[in-house]
């Protein structure tokens, strides 16, 4: 077998193993949680959001700082609640822009709170390649409505 279809089938296994792992709440992280490895963001049973860290637990902690660069899912679900769904290149419409704006900040500070009642699953894997491809899989496969890997 060629190391990318041993890759694959290693992404299959990790895969079930993501759905398969405990939920937990981001306001209680266990802590012997993996260094670094795959998340996953749900509510209700709905997958959200999957992402991928070599620095697992500060990673999902990022997720509700209030930091629009760290807080990417928290920003992308303010986008959504204020219409703000189109990134902007110019200083009118900037992640800082929309941050004075006090609807969006608002709805970034919601956000971040929705994100620490939301379950939250992962799983280790230290490989940065089987890393990309599990999370593809998982976002793919689990239809989570907010990873987007379209260029920018």
């Amino acid at each position: 077998m060629n190391e990318f279809s041993e890759a694959i089938k290693d992404v299959e296994n990790k895969y079930s193993m993501l759905c398969d792992a405990p939920k937990c709440c981001m306001k209680a992280l266990p802590k012997d949680m993996p260094a670094s490895g795959i998340y996953l963001f749900s509510e209700n049973e709905t997958a959200l959001y999957v992402g991928r860290s070599n620095k697992l637990r500060k990673r999902l902690q990022y997720h509700t700082r209030n930091n629009h660069n760290q807080a990417t899912f928290a920003f992308l679900l303010a986008r959504e609640q204020t219409g703000n769904i189109k990134a902007s290149y110019q200083k009118k419409g900037s992640r800082k822009d929309l941050l004075t704006q006090p609807d969006f900040k608002q709805a970034f500070d919601k956000a971040r709170q929705r994100i620490k009642n939301m379950d939250v699953q992962f799983i280790e894997e230290p490989d940065p390649t089987r890393q990309a491809l599990l999370e593809i899989c998982a976002a793919i496969r689990l239809k989570a409505k907010y990873n987007d890997f379209d260029n920018h």
